[in-house]
């Protein structure tokens, strides 16, 4: 019997996984192998790491403990493991991000490199105009997505292989890291518990419902599809049994998510630069005064009770509500005119659900620079989002103890009910919004 190896990623997970079809129908027997990439772990924070550790520590336990882990770069690594075991192919779901491409790229010189299926229900570049251009807003790239569709979920489980075991392999094994902190149960089994949770009790209202922090009716699915805990396909094919509005809204999620993937795909430099090179030049501050601002920001103490609910969450729980991350990305891009992309690194360190498509182009549809065709006039009111989104204050006052004896929407105000030991507004954000649109309008074309 012919020998693969089948190289987890972001697919961690044994049910509705291409690659052990694949593997099954070559009649291959095969060895689970992940690589631990100092690439990829040395910029992620504590809390994917831990999650990331979390979930190969539940795959290996699907596994029955036949898990390969190696430390090293995966250009020297998987062909020495490959080659240990004489297999004549190494099984992949396709990445499409920058690293991604270029870490399989160096990895398919030295093996043979075989990928099926993605992370997304339609891969980046299936969706495209018809003369062949990718879209860059999302209502028509929506439109197609829609009308491409996607496969249905395909049967596979730990019984699918035959797998080996990784203690008769001649290769260095590592131990699965230990995770440093408690946080989100990770693995395909907790996946599937709360997305049918999700299902049963929140998606009903979901569309009403998922922009109210304080209602915490969000799926939290982020971090399960982040790391391939669940594909979204086996997600739309739930949804489709389901009437109702949440349905609908749900959905459209999920193709913001290949939208974004799309997007980075296309345009790699877009991960760390703007989509709309014309905001290079836009004027930003630096310097000591800029540094305390981000510093105020990131801990929490903007005075914008909003803004402080949201950095304190991220701190505390490693995660924050949707439109709170706008919220406070618009707080740090047009009321402190710091770069987006010095939140979008703070995100990624901080988020355990971080994910760099979704993050980097999320905060750039909120700065203006991204997709979006004219969004830069959109300056998000840190207090009336919050008198409209936390009606009554619970969030708030949540996440922000000095303020838990303001009553109401009193909280986003506060007016003469500022209490002593909570920091004064850091900005005017009127003042800040007309310099925003100031500078926007030095740059902007005639």
């Amino acid at each position: 019997m012919d020998t693969a190896l089948v190289w987890f990623r972001r697919d961690l997970r044994l049910g509705d996984l291409p690659t052990l079809h694949t593997v099954a129908e070559a009649g291959a027997r095969a060895l689970g192998l992940f690589v631990l990439d100092e690439k990829l772990l040395h910029p992620a924070g504590g809390p994917r790491r831990d999650f990331l550790y979390r979930s190969l520590t539940a795959l290996d336990d699907q596994l029955g403990g036949r898990l390969l882990v190696v430390h090293g770069a995966p250009a020297d690594v998987v062909p020495a493991v490959a080659e240990a075991v004489s297999a004549g192919e190494v099984h992949v779901s396709a990445d499409f991000g920058p690293y991604g491409r270029e870490r399989d790229a160096a990895v398919a010189e030295r093996t043979e490199l075989v990928a099926t299926g993605s992370p997304y229900a339609v891969a980046p570049g299936r969706v495209s105009k018809a003369d062949g251009e990718p879209y860059r807003v999302f209502t028509p790239y929506f439109r197609q997505w829609l009308d491409h569709g996607w496969r249905a979920p395909i049967d596979t489980g730990a019984a699918t292989v035959d797998w080996i075991e990784p203690d008769d392999v001649p290769v260095r094994r590592a131990a699965i890291p230990q995770p440093e902190s408690e946080g989100v149960a990770a693995g395909e089994s907790e996946a599937l518990r709360r997305w049918a949770e999700f299902l049963e009790d929140e998606l009903d209202s979901y569309d009403d419902a998922r922009n109210r922090p304080d209602l915490d009716a969000t799926s939290r699915m982020s971090v399960y599809l982040k790391y391939g805990n669940i594909h979204p396909r086996t997600m739309l094919r739930d949804l489709s049994r389901r009437p109702g509005k949440g349905v609908e809204a749900y959905r459209r999620q999920l193709a913001w998510r290949d939208f974004y993937a799309d997007i980075l795909f296309q345009r790699p430099d877009s991960a760390r630069g703007n989509y709309d090179r014309k905001f290079d030049a836009i004027r930003l501050d630096s310097g000591p005064d800029a540094d305390e601002a981000f510093a105020a920001w990131c801990e929490g103490r903007t005075g914008f009770p909003i803004v402080d609910a949201g950095m304190r969450q991220l701190r505390a729980e490693a995660w924050m509500h949707n439109r709170v991350r706008m919220i406070v990305a618009s707080f740090l891009v047009k009321d402190l005119h710091l770069p987006w992309w010095r939140g979008a690194r703070y995100f990624m360190d901080r988020l355990v659900d971080g994910d760099l498509a979704n993050n980097q182009h999320g905060w750039q549809w909120t700065a203006g620079t991204g997709t979006d065709p004219s969004p830069y006039f959109r300056v998000f009111n840190p207090i009336t989002q919050g008198e409209k989104f936390d009606p009554d204050g619970s969030y708030v006052r949540k996440w922000v103890p000095e303020l838990r004896g303001i009553p109401g929407r009193a909280v986003h105000s506060l007016k003469a009910l500022r209490p002593e030991g909570y920091p004064e507004p850091i900005v005017d954000h009127g003042l800040e919004r007309q310099e925003s649109l100031a500078r926007y309008g030095e740059i902007k074309a005639p």
